[in-house]
């Protein structure tokens, strides 16, 4: 199966995070819409336990399923 022609790039995603950083916002989290729209999510970024392993964690492996799946 093909895969749909990408409509951003990841330098449009740094130069958003640079922007953003620069005006001295926290961001909770960056989105991508299949149209290509970044969208920058204000807040707390959310923390990561120090215990979890992100090779036995089922909530990340579960996000990296979801990613792989994905039809973007």
């Amino acid at each position: 199966m093909a895969r749909d022609r990408l409509t951003f790039r990841q330098r449009d995603l740094r130069a958003a995070a640079k922007a953003v950083k620069q005006a001295g916002v926290q961001v909770a989290r960056y989105e991508v819409t299949k149209d290509g729209t970044i969208v920058i999510i204000p807040g707390e970024p959310i923390p990561v336990a120090e215990t979890a392993d992100p090779d036995t964690d089922t909530e990340t492996l579960a996000i990296r399923e979801a990613f792989r799946n994905a039809k973007i």
